[in-house]
């Protein structure tokens, strides 16, 4: 068997890309989607691609000098728990506001006929698969969920539901009107079940028992195809995941799509025009 290409020297053209990635996906009996900010793009949502891109989304924080690094801080909501709640109650709100794209309905469309279905492996923090009606118990949320709150402190090891804050956020300060969201078991300041940066009082029981549940259904014997989606490099969580799991991988990206096997697929376009691409592929296929 000849030797895998060179990543850089594996650059078809979309359209045999799109073909490759039909037939992986026909072979498949399962479907493995890896998600990463890049694919909530085509739904508004912003990707915070470095500084400067964070601080076109919020121009206070931009006008302080705060970087992304700075704010998804647990140590901001000790040093200024209204801008912290400001800027998570915005993010709150948006993601409750915001659509799932139609790229989300064809994964969804793609998994439906392979028997043994799903799995969602996400960094998304978004809660936007849930709302585009995957399965709750076939996901994984790595970096948490901010649909979800704990202590501060913490407490205890309490994770609780964020459906009853209902934030209103000044746009030109990015500060949070009170009440803040509170710890009902101690009082103090409640926060996102998020992991953030330098973050050691992330309670991550929920992601973790999400993750059993990957594990025990990848463990099945599945033969799944992996798409992974809008996941970059620089918080390379899904994409390690996507390129371990000894499985035909594709991969969308528009700026990072090389991949190292010659088994694998890479699509350099964004997730909904790649994901609109395959599916008619596969119907013109039938």
């Amino acid at each position: 068997m000849p030797p895998d290409p060179h990543p850089l020297d594996t650059a078809p053209g979309l359209d045999v890309a799109i073909a490759r990635a039909a037939e992986l996906v026909r072979d498949a009996d399962a479907l493995l989607i890896g998600a990463g900010a890049g694919i909530g793009v085509d739904s508004g949502l912003p990707d915070f691609r470095g500084d400067h891109g964070f601080w076109r989304a919020y121009p206070p924080l931009a006008a302080r000098g705060i970087r992304f690094v700075e704010i998804a801080n647990p140590h901001s909501f000790e040093a200024d728990p209204a801008l912290a709640w400001g800027f998570y109650g915005h993010r709150l709100a948006l993601y409750r506001n915001t659509v799932p794209h139609e790229g989300f309905a064809i994964l969804h469309a793609l998994a439906a006929p392979l028997p043994h279905g799903a799995f969602v492996f996400t960094s998304n923090v978004d809660g936007q698969f849930q709302r585009a009606g995957f399965d709750e118990n076939r996901l994984v949320e790595y970096h948490g969920s901010i649909h979800h709150l704990q202590c501060t402190r913490p407490c205890s090891d309490a994770i609780w539901t964020a459906e009853k804050v209902l934030p209103q956020v000044d746009p030109a300060t990015c500060l949070m009107a009170p009440p803040l969201p509170a710890c009902p078991r101690c009082g103090a300041l409640a926060r996102p079940n998020i992991l953030m940066f330098n973050d050691s009082r992330w309670l991550e029981a929920r992601s973790e028992a999400q993750y059993e549940r990957f594990n025990a259904w990848r463990a099945r014997g599945r033969r799944p195809v992996v798409i992974e989606l809008g996941a970059g490099t620089d918080i390379p969580s899904v994409r390690r995941l996507c390129e371990t799991q000894h499985a035909p991988l594709i991969r969308i990206n528009p700026r990072e799509s090389k991949v190292a096997s010659g088994r694998d697929v890479g699509i350099a376009a964004g997730a909904l025009e790649a994901l609109r691409r395959l599916r008619e592929t596969l119907a013109a296929q039938d």
